[in-house]
């Protein structure tokens, strides 16, 4: 049963990795060092400290509005292709804590993987809604706050109820996965 509890909470963490990193370990950090979630994974507890929460917190303010701004949003999520990928592994990492070698490299590169599809489809997302959307900037606003929203609450039901949170995220990489081509087409034909 251990086992299943990391892998639930592996894989929404991953997801929200790639979207919004610093949120994530910001929620989840908040989370465990205000208490509200008891049983998180020993590995994760690194993030509770008060340095981490606070060059989180910082990076996460700067992404915050960079999010707002058209193409700003793209810049930030192109140099982020790199960083959100290898922060997901990171946390896949303490999720799964003491383990034998090789496991430790699956969790990362799933954690990794799925980060990184993550974030492709909301940089992907994102291009097509800065070039194609008639409500730019009204639109690129709503799509971010959404997106805070999204990712704030699955972070801190991975922690919480890592079952949910796992049936939640699957729907959702679901989603990303079959949606997001699609509204990438649209994009290219209407531009």
């Amino acid at each position: 049963m251990n086992v299943l509890y990391t892998l639930a909470t592996l894989l929404p963490l991953s997801l929200t990795s790639g979207i919004n990193l610093y949120m994530t370990v910001l929620v989840v950090g908040l989370s465990i060092r205000l208490g509200w979630v008891q049983n998180a994974p020993a590995g994760l507890e690194a993030l509770a400290s008060w340095p981490v929460l606070a060059i989180a917190g910082v990076f996460y303010v700067v992404q915050f509005l960079a999010d707002k701004i058209p193409f700003v949003d793209n810049i930030w999520d192109t140099a982020h292709t790199f960083i959100r990928p290898i922060g997901a592994a990171m946390l896949a990492v303490a999720v799964i804590g003491e383990a034998r070698p090789e496991l430790l490299v699956i969790g990362a590169l799933i954690g990794g993987g799925i980060a990184l599809a993550s974030h492709g489809s909301k940089a992907g997302t994102r291009v097509a809604l800065n070039v194609a959307s008639p409500a730019e900037n009204v639109s690129n606003v709503a799509v971010s706050l959404a997106e805070d929203v999204g990712v704030g609450v699955l972070a801190f039901l991975s922690v919480k109820y890592p079952l949910l949170a796992a049936g939640v995220a699957a729907a959702v990489l679901l989603l990303m996965i079959l949606l997001a081509p699609r509204i990438i087409r649209w994009a290219w034909f209407t531009l």
